[in-house]
């Protein structure tokens, strides 16, 4: 069934509670306006690395008190959960659909780069082992130096 739309007003009502309903409207455009910043980018991942790596710590710490904090322990977990989906968001959303191209130099280098980004993250999501974080930081500083080669070619 179809309302008809009597006014001005009314379309406009209409408009505002579409634009308002529409979460997908804020989010992060893919188009190619130009209007990049990829060190902000590789920023946000480092900060999210070194988020999970406190998040791993106080979990850890948590742990061995003799009364645990059910609670505080749960937000660590949700906090480093959420920034390991933010990392694999970044690499996925921003550089594999938006930056890295084919014909760049790198280009399979780059993507496995990126791939053991997306599984690193999955893996601190999973656990509070520390290896996750290292493998991490390791694979974001081969992908930062690679990518900015393939970029200057």
């Amino acid at each position: 069934m179809f309302v008809k739309i009597k006014s001005p007003h009314q379309m406009l009502f209409v408009f505002v509670l579409v634009l308002f309903c529409s979460g997908s409207l804020w989010a992060h455009c893919q188009v190619p306006c130009g209007i990049y910043d990829d060190h902000m980018r590789i920023h946000m991942i480092e900060e999210h690395i070194d988020t999970i790596e406190k998040a791993q710590s106080q979990i850890q710490a948590s742990s061995r008190k003799k009364h645990l904090d059910q609670h505080q322990m749960i937000r660590w977990i949700q906090t480093k959960e959420d920034h390991s989906s933010q990392i694999q968001e970044i690499v996925s959303q921003y550089f594999l659909t938006q930056r890295i191209k084919r014909d760049m130099k790198g280009y399979a280098e780059l993507l496995e780069l990126s791939h053991q980004l997306l599984v690193a993250a999955m893996k601190a999501k999973q656990t509070i082992d520390s290896q996750a974080v290292q493998d991490l930081r390791k694979a974001l500083g081969r992908f930062e130096t690679l990518y900015e080669q393939a970029k200057k070619k």
